[in-house]
């Protein structure tokens, strides 16, 4: 995995928005505001990813690139580890996961704006 096909991933989505909240290194994906990925530019190693509590823990299991999201919520983060033994296509969607988690906890009326864009 690297950066630009990452973000190309994520920039294909409807209700992306792409930020700098933290520091001028972290970029980090939000739909309609929320966030879901979060990436350095200048270490595009790893990423993290919202994901639901129970299948967190099961690909923290099965993954040796699958830790708890770092300096996140650990129950419901993890940090993914470029080109270990998950690969893209397997990260492409946990990303799908991560930007459906967040659409599934949105308002009905910010669902509904996210569906008319």
């Amino acid at each position: 995995m690297n950066i630009e096909l990452f973000r190309e991933h994520c920039i294909a989505k409807k209700g992306i928005e792409e930020t700098f909240p933290f520091d001028n290194d972290t970029l980090v994906f939000k739909v309609m505001g929320k966030m879901f990925a979060l990436i350095s530019i200048s270490d595009p190693t790893h990423v993290n990813l919202k994901c639901n509590p129970e299948f967190a823990v099961e690909l923290r299991q099965k993954f040796e690139a699958v830790k708890p999201g770092f300096h996140m919520n650990k129950t419901s983060w993890n940090t993914v580890t470029f080109n270990m033994d998950a690969n893209d296509k397997l990260i492409l969607e946990w990303l799908d996961l991560s930007y459906n988690l967040v659409i599934a906890g949105l308002t009905k009326k910010m669902q509904k704006q996210l569906a008319e864009m």
